[in-house]
């Protein structure tokens, strides 16, 4: 039969008589109870059995709570972590990662993460140098590298850091052009910025490393964000056109260096060509020197036949003389003939001087041929004059 079966009342474990509560006792109960007894077997019965249960009883508790101090002693410390330890609230050492012991009540341990990197951000609107405002956001990358002077140097860190990094960003904006932090000088400013939070952070000696600066945003206000997208298209389109006009550069450049290199080449060698034959000149009219010295009127009319015909050959248009003492001249222009006609071989040139030595022969013969009928007559009226008389 089980104890809380109706029939039986005097089966309740926890001697809740009577029924009217089935649940556990109250620990305070147990407590009371358990003193009670250990009492009783300290003061009760024989005085000397007494004495002995009670000395159990007390080196029974002791040990318990020595082991229980013992115990909740042990603490570890993360790989990634230092502790802080503290000896009645004041700073006593450094531990290492690992499992550790300290003394209850006694020491107390500060865990401090020293190897993740913290995030610690700031944003606002500002005035620039030039009187512009921009909303800017910075986020800065940090470590904490000296547990003690992070845990003690500062009431709170991270409210000191976020108030130096919110100074750092305004001062550098404030030095600042608006184009510097929009556009081609971000770089430049994230850079002051980062050396101004530096130099802030220092005298507190908060005991943190600055890993990085990051520009998370930073734009003009709403109102102005559409002439401030054309002023930035504008910027953009300059910088497209300067890189194309230095490509443009690189690549002419090259080919007008060679163009010179070639007039410079061209140019020596037209003047050494030009020297070359002077110095011929020279050297042939010094061979005809002693010629003319000789015969001057023979050498004279063969250098005179020589330019002529050099003069000549470089002209489409020649002049025929029809004979000695005649004042007819023939002019052909070959050059039209030519036009008319289109190129010529060699052989239909040396058919057409053979035609023009045939016109000169039959030119010259008329004329001889008229130079005798005048002759004759003059000679008949001079017969006729002399019978008339």
């Amino acid at each position: 039969m089980a104890w809380n079966e109706p029939g039986d009342k005097n089966n309740d474990p926890w001697k809740n008589r009577g029924g009217r509560d089935q649940g556990p006792p109250d620990l305070d109960d147990v407590f009371k109870n358990l003193f009670g007894k250990l009492g009783k077997m300290g003061g009760g019965g024989d005085g000397g059995s007494g004495k002995k249960l009670g000395g159990i009883g007390a080196a029974f508790l002791i040990g318990l709570l020595a082991i229980i101090y013992f115990v909740s002693g042990f603490y570890t410390i993360r790989e990634a972590e230092s502790g802080v330890v503290l000896r009645f609230g004041e700073y006593n050492s450094l531990v290492e990662p690992g499992l550790r012991w300290k003394p209850t009540f006694v020491d107390s341990v500060i865990p401090v993460d020293v190897q993740s990197i913290r995030y610690q951000s700031s944003s606002g609107s500002m005035l620039t140098e030039d009187e512009n405002v921009v909303s800017v956001q910075m986020e800065v990358q940090y470590r904490v590298v000296d547990p003690y002077r992070w845990t003690f140097a500062v009431t709170s860190p991270e409210m000191s850091l976020s108030q130096a990094l919110d100074s750092a960003i305004r001062y550098v904006v404030g030095h600042s052009t608006m184009d510097d932090v929009l556009t081609d000088g971000r770089e430049m400013t994230r850079q002051r910025v980062w050396e101004e939070l530096e130099g802030i952070l220092e005298p507190y000696n908060i005991g943190v490393a600055i890993v990085d600066m990051n520009f998370k945003d930073a734009r003009p206000p709403e109102q102005v964000k559409d002439a401030f997208d054309d002023a930035i298209a504008a910027q953009e389109d300059q910088q497209r056109f300067i890189r194309e006009a230095e490509a443009y550069a690189r690549e002419i450049e090259p080919r007008a260096r060679g163009q010179v290199n070639r007039m410079n080449e061209e140019a020596q060698a037209y003047k050494e060509r030009v020297t070359l034959e002077a110095q011929g000149e020279v050297a042939r009219f010094e061979e005809l020197l002693p010629q003319y010295e000789k015969a001057p009127e023979v050498t004279r009319q063969r250098i005179y036949l020589e330019t002529m015909e050099q003069v000549f050959s470089n002209t489409s248009k020649i002049m025929v003389d029809s004979g000695d003492g005649g004042n007819n001249i023939m002019y052909l222009p070959l050059d039209k003939i030519l036009e008319n006609k289109g190129a010529e071989t060699k052989s239909s040139l040396e058919r057409m001087r053979n035609t023009l030595e045939g016109l000169q022969n039959n030119v010259t013969n008329s004329t001889n041929t008229s130079r005798n009928s005048t002759v004759s007559g003059s000679g008949l009226r001079g017969d006729s004059n002399r019978g008339g008389r």
